[in-house]
Order: C-alpha cells, then structure tokens, then sequence
C-alpha cells in the first residue's frame, strides 16, 4: 500500500483525533519540520519508528542507459532511513 499525505490526513481523521483541517495543518507541519531538519544536514529520529539520514554521495563514473556514452555524475546528497530495533521487531513477528 502506499500512502500519501491525503490517505495520511484521512485515517487520522476517520479515528476522530482532529478535524480534516486540523489533521491536514498538523502533517504539513510535521512534514516541513522533517525536511528543514534535514535540509539542515542533521538527522531526524522518531523513537519506535526509525531515524532518516543525510548521507553524501561522492562523484562517480556513470553510463547513460539510452546511448551506452560514459558520464561523470555529481555528488549528491541522500537520504536514507533505518529502521528501529522495536519496528524491526514487529514486521519480523507477523
């Protein structure tokens, strides 16, 4: 399954936590805090669930698909996640 932001806002609405409009305001906000941390170059860890990871990329040798013509690719930045030992745990169990 995958979830975007509307499916997100709607199942915390169909549990009566918050209003749709208050649901929408709280996952942008929450949404926004977790890429400027990140945009920061600092990690984000949300205990139980995992933490997201800024890594640098260096440049490398690349192929173009299309033409087979080699290219050098930039150095990026990216994020990664990883898991929590208890969310490792629980897809493990079931």
């Amino acid at each position: 399954m995958t979830l975007n932001k509307t499916d997100i806002i709607e199942k915390i609405s169909e549990k009566e936590l918050l209003k749709p409009s208050q649901a929408k305001e709280t996952v942008e906000t929450l949404f926004e805090i977790v890429k400027s941390t990140l945009e920061g170059g600092e990690e984000v860890m949300i205990t139980g669930f995992g933490k997201f990871q800024i890594k640098e990329k260096a440049a490398r040798k690349g192929r173009n698909p299309a033409t087979g013509d080699e290219m050098i690719l930039d150095k990026r930045r990216v994020v990664t996640f990883k898991c929590s030992g208890k969310l490792r745990d629980a897809l493990n169990r079931a």
